[in-house]
């Protein structure tokens, strides 16, 4: 577990530097700083493993949010398939540039670490990457459409 003077040090670190995000992980815990905005805006920060997540309070605004962990992915209904939903709001892009092939297509065959589409927010491009391995059954957005925070986006049988 880690304590919330270490967790406080990293949000000053980001903050001082011109990273947009951190990501560490010790002892079973995984930490996510970001900069970029999440729905509620300002910074986000993300707690995974051990216990339940608890917010980290900080001196200064921005106040960060705990979040669920990004993307989430929960399963969806019946049809026993996965939501894989933005981590944030922004604009929703299935290509690297428009005349490029889409990362992914239905049918599509993907495992965790394969880029699924961008999110732009604030000029900032952001890929989301698959967490879980199985074949994309449904792409619910359209490339260039904005997406709000915890909008599914693709749909992925297990």
């Amino acid at each position: 577990m880690m304590d919330l003077d270490f967790v406080q040090s990293l949000i000053k670190a980001l903050d001082e530097s011109g990273l947009d995000s951190i990501e560490i992980e010790r002892g079973g815990t995984r930490i996510r700083l970001a900069k970029t905005p999440s729905a509620s805006g300002g910074a986000t920060v993300e707690v995974h493993g051990g216990s339940a997540p608890a917010p980290v309070p900080m001196g200064s605004p921005p106040a960060p949010a705990v979040a669920p962990e990004g993307p989430s992915e929960s399963a969806s209904g019946d049809s026993g398939l996965i939501e894989i939903t933005s981590p944030m709001v922004g604009t929703f892009y299935r290509a690297p540039a428009p005349d490029a092939s889409s990362y992914v297509k239905l049918g599509d065959a993907v495992s965790p670490g394969d880029t699924l589409c961008i999110l732009e927010a604030m000029k900032l491009m952001n890929e989301l990457e698959c967490e879980v391995s199985g074949v994309i059954r449904e792409i619910c957005v359209e490339s260039g459409e904005p997406v709000e925070y915890g909008q599914v986006l693709f749909r992925v049988s297990p």
